[in-house]
């Protein structure tokens, strides 16, 4: 049964201003199905509404899921990805626009150009609707548009994690010099990011990690970077003492041949495990294709120990974290990682590595690793194993953590903080505050 303690439902104090605060939140694209930006932009609409803002989003397809009452904004794109040949997609029409030319040219040779034409779609819409808005908070688009735009209207931008981080792992392990290249052009966007970066005023970073990567991947300021950890649907993410945990299921959630989520090393850590532990399974929320993650489950012959289940609802992932024994994440950088918060907030104890921002989501509950250490994980998988009074104490620390420090209304009100200094409403913080 869920326990009674909601931590969105603490009383707010009010925002004491003449008339609401009207926000417009951007998102090159924002359907929660396509990825945490949509997740994360359908959370901070409704807490900023909550908080007694006027909200508006504005996305390229597929739209959000909104609440009723947040206002969706459309701006269509070319939306390359879903039609049969992007090289035929231009029409007579498209020419006269130089967002869609650009995305167009962009995708047909080779590079991501959905970032740099969403903004200029959303500068030509601020030229004339501009006025209708105080503030623009964006979801780490980092478009050069956004450089203009700021100008006119103040320009908050959430940092997760720099695209170069994965630039940077992608790169790993091609040998062919074409492969290189064609990697290279596909994130050449990264650059057009950075100088954005460098150029915009006000950041809203999910956590320590995010804000010190922008700064070494990017040239961010610290002095403009602000933390607000993400929040978790407390109501959807909660413990069930009615559902019996399998000590022996450990569970991870990874895409299969993405170096960054690190499941490389927890199956290298799992093939350490079985040989004296042959009852240990790993569930893998994520799908399982031809390729490295594949060969290295029949090579270590664990095609029998590891299960990939994908197209999980987030009733269904609550479920499956609520049944395992133990998450598990070996992931080399982590902006924020909401997989083990989530588990936490099931009462599942957590292994993480160092990784990025995965020790601050842990904080006094998780066994932390070094990153790219099999023999480690699978020496703290086995300490948790054996130890189940200790898993227990830290499931119930890490409850309490996530519970204090991870809810929407606690981002929405730091975020409102640093629209209001923005605006001149409240006085600018000293950058030893920034993070609280």
């Amino acid at each position: 049964m869920k326990d009674n303690h909601d931590p969105r439902s603490a009383p707010r104090p009010p925002l004491h201003l003449k008339r609401p605060l009207r926000v417009l939140i951007s998102g090159y694209r924002s359907h929660p199905h396509v990825g945490g930006q949509g997740v994360y932009v359908r959370e901070l609409s409704r807490a900023l509404r909550t908080a007694g803002c006027e909200v508006s989003v504005i996305s390229g397809p597929p739209y959000p899921e909104l609440d009723e009452g947040i206002e969706l904004i459309r701006l269509p794109s070319l939306d390359l990805f879903t039609v049969d040949n992007a090289f035929k997609a231009l029409r007579w029409h498209h020419l006269k626009n130089k967002a869609d030319r650009g995305e167009w040219l962009a995708h047909n040779t080779g590079a991501f150009g959905e970032l740099t034409a969403f903004g200029r779609r959303l500068n030509a819409f601020l030229k004339r609707e501009g006025h209708r808005f105080d503030v623009l908070h964006d979801n780490q688009t980092l478009a050069p548009a956004m450089i203009a735009i700021d100008q006119r209207l103040p320009v908050i931008t959430t940092l997760h994690h720099p695209i170069a981080i994965d630039l940077d792992f992608a790169l790993q392990g091609q040998d062919k010099r074409i492969e290189r290249v064609l990697t290279r052009r596909w994130y050449s966007f990264i650059k057009r990011q950075a100088y954005t970066a460098q150029r915009l005023r006000y950041f809203l970073a999910v956590s320590e990690a995010s804000k010190i990567s922008y700064g070494q991947y990017c040239g961010v300021k610290p002095q403009g970077v602000h933390i607000a950890y993400n929040g978790l649907d407390h109501n959807l993410f909660y413990p069930d003492p009615s559902v019996q945990r399998d000590p022996n299921r450990l569970i991870a959630v990874a895409s299969a041949d993405v170096p960054i989520k690190g499941l490389d090393v927890i199956i290298a850590a799992l093939a350490h495990l079985v040989p004296t532990r042959p009852d240990l399974r790993l569930t893998v929320i994520g799908a399982l294709r031809d390729g490295p993650t594949k060969r290295a489950l029949e090579d270590h012959n664990l095609m029998d120990h590891v299960t990939f289940r994908s197209g999980l609802s987030s009733q269904d992932m609550a479920k499956a974290f609520r049944e395992a024994g133990l998450f598990v994440s070996a992931s080399r950088f982590e902006g924020f990682g909401f997989p083990p918060a989530e588990a936490m907030a099931c009462g599942t104890p957590v292994v993480v590595s160092d990784g990025g921002a995965l020790p601050e989501v842990a904080g006094p509950a998780g066994l932390v690793t070094p990153v790219n250490d099999s023999a480690a994980l699978a020496t703290a998988i086995a300490h948790m194993l054996d130890h189940p009074e200790e898993a227990r104490h830290r499931a119930q620390l890490g409850l309490d953590h996530v519970q204090r420090h991870f809810t929407w209304s606690h981002h929405a009100d730091s975020a409102i903080a640093l629209y209001q200094r923005a605006l001149g409403l409240a006085p600018a913080l000293h950058p030893a505050q920034a993070a609280e």
